[in-house]
């Protein structure tokens, strides 16, 4: 679990505290609207200053000169009314430059309280960028020390923070942080900073808006038609790959909270994450030809025995999660077909009478959110105390007694991937091990049992090569004693974020960022973000020479696991290291 290196930091939470089975004893499903209402997503926003929530003077030491932006009052003053606190989080280097005095910054931050505020908490940064190869302060942005400091002040973690600036800078520090982000351009904002940010909008009215729809997507009382009373036993269905079931871990275990029992459905792909997932009492695999990415045969004999096996989980309702690109629709006429009365998905297709509760979701929000959405709108909304982070079954990340792994504080690289347009090259993986290697960091490199040769290459003679070693539970259990992992866009960086490991992510463009990245947990997001694969979903890379990532440095990634705060540890022998426990084995090949 991650704890930001620095003096006074809130405590670290492990993401697996909370038992959505010990929250069942909660309001019944259908209860007075307002019963199932929590927190919402976030308690507060933090803003940069200048050419955010100011018009942008460079070097300002004038309080006469400071302007608010287009609609600002307005906007904050939204937030206050949604009962979300607010900060500042400012680079002003000008103090160390000599250009004005930190009373004159005093004096203009006033100026600001007095016209925008007043703000919760204000965080400057008044030191210069370090020099070259230099490590450079804790504070300054992109380093997440003021986002640390801006949540601490504030009595929150930094997950339950939105960070809103003009600039890449803002947005890494709330990544390194495991802070939201929303970026609003100006005419300074380069156009690969607008491409990399998770979330954009145009203007600090625009910003409001969809902090405000995504804090209260998960919140909601009992959609029209549930009955006042709780289902005996409900359906859950995400039948696609590993990455994909965890993210829909915090919607399972929303229904969970509000249902005597879960059944889940998956597919091979995702059974290996299915059984890591808290809140489900029951699994059934499936392979589904509408969903499944090497689909048979659609035969009818098959389906026939689907809708008995389905008929016979006495499931009442149905929560059918998918992605924005897949159709719920025939699980859910399969679903009538087995007497389920009462079912709920997202589909953008009329459904006929085949949906009782057809949900609609904007586009580009995290998957997480998304699913959670859903849930909310079938009437089942997460219990207070339960946050809406990924998250694994106690124990799960739990190494056998008999076994062995490196002391914790390594960093764990994952270089493959089953979709090869999201991975990093072999080559470029392997400097990156050495890069870190030589930066005094111990290098666990991890992988499937089809990818021996590859963790064999990548590895080289300085990583400790752990390829095709490890079942999905083996790779949590190292996972969860690193201090960072280096990652594409796959599986184990969804992993990572169920364990609250901090992500270097080497990020592929080929879908949204803002969806499908590490979801609530300390990141880097590292790659070109302007590509020809962008947003395509390519799963073969359209662009000779793999542009996207083969331009990444091994010198960024070692900031990165810097800014994460992934501390170097000498290396042992890896002759010295014991094998791994018989318990830590296995043959899943992890998928994106």
């Amino acid at each position: 679990m991650f704890t930001p290196p620095a003096p006074g930091n809130p405590p670290a939470v492990r993401n697996d505290q909370v038992d959505p089975h010990q929250c069942r004893s909660g309001a019944p499903h259908g209860g007075p609207a307002g019963v199932w209402a929590t927190a919402g997503l976030f308690d507060a926003v933090l803003f940069d200053r200048d050419g955010t929530l100011v018009h942008d003077v460079p070097y300002n030491g004038d309080p006469r000169l400071v302007r608010p932006m287009p609609g600002a009052r307005e906007a904050l003053d939204r937030l206050r009314a949604a009962g979300l606190r607010l900060g500042v989080v400012t680079n002003q280097s000008g103090v160390a430059r000599g250009r004005f005095s930190s009373a004159d910054l005093a004096r203009v931050n006033a100026r600001v309280d007095e016209l925008l505020g007043p703000f919760d908490t204000w965080q400057v940064c008044p030191h210069a960028e370090a020099a070259p190869g230099e490590p450079g302060c804790r504070c300054r942005k992109p380093a997440p020390g003021m986002v640390w400091d801006a949540a601490r002040a504030l009595g929150t973690e930094p997950t339950r923070c939105v960070l809103v600036g003009d600039i890449g800078a803002d947005m890494t520090a709330a990544g390194a942080a495991g802070a939201s982000a929303v970026l609003v351009p100006t005419p300074a904002t380069r156009p690969d900073e607008v491409a990399a940010a998770p979330a954009v909008t145009g203007d600090l009215r625009g910003a409001v808006d969809l902090i405000l729809r995504r804090h209260r997507s998960a919140l909601a009382g009992p959609a029209p038609g549930v009955p006042g009373r709780r289902p005996r036993c409900v359906l859950v269905a995400r039948p696609d790959s590993a990455g994909d079931v965890l993210v829909t871990g915090p919607a399972i275990r929303a229904v969970a909270a509000g249902a005597d029992r879960v059944v889940l459905l998956c597919g091979p792909r995702g059974r290996a994450a299915a059984e890591l997932l808290p809140g489900v009492d029951e699994l059934v695999e499936w392979r589904l030809p509408w969903i499944d990415p090497e689909p048979g045969p659609v035969d009818r004999a098959e389906v026939d025995r689907l809708t008995a096996r389905l008929a016979a989980t006495g499931a009442e309702e149905a929560v059918l999660f998918t992605s924005f690109h897949q159709s719920a629709l025939p699980l859910a006429l399969v679903l009538r077909m087995a007497g389920v009365g009462r079912i709920a998905a997202i589909s953008p297709d009329y459904p006929g009478s085949l949906l009782d509760v057809r949900h609609r979701v904007s586009p580009g929000i995290p998957e997480a959110e998304r699913a959670l959405s859903l849930a909310a709108a079938a009437g089942f909304v997460l219990p207070a105390g339960d946050e809406p982070v990924l998250r694994l079954r106690a124990g799960a990340d739990a190494p056998a007694a008999d076994g062995a792994l490196p002391d914790p504080g390594y960093v764990v690289l994952h270089p493959g991937s089953s979709v090869q347009a999201r991975a990093c090259p072999p080559d470029l993986c392997a400097e990156i091990v050495a890069a870190l290697t030589g930066a005094g960091h111990r290098v666990v490199v991890t992988g499937g049992p089809g990818e021996r040769s590859l963790t064999a290459r990548v590895a080289g003679g300085t990583g400790i090569d752990l390829g095709g070693q490890t079942s999905l539970t083996g790779l949590a259990a190292i996972i969860a004693r690193a201090g960072c992992l280096v990652v594409g866009n796959t599986g184990p960086a969804h992993l990572a974020a169920a364990l609250g490991v901090p992500v270097v992510s080497l990020f592929a463009p080929t879908v949204p960022f803002g969806q499908w990245g590490p979801y609530r947990v300390p990141t880097v997001r590292l790659g070109a973000a302007v590509a020809g694969c962008r947003h395509t979903r390519a799963t073969t890379c359209p662009v000779p020479g793999h542009p996207c990532l083969s331009g990444i440095e091994p010198a960024e990634v070692v900031e990165a696991v810097r800014l994460l705060g992934a501390a170097p540890t000498a290396p042992p022998p890896v002759a010295a290291l014991p094998p791994l426990a018989p318990a830590l084995a296995g043959v899943e090949e992890v998928r994106s």
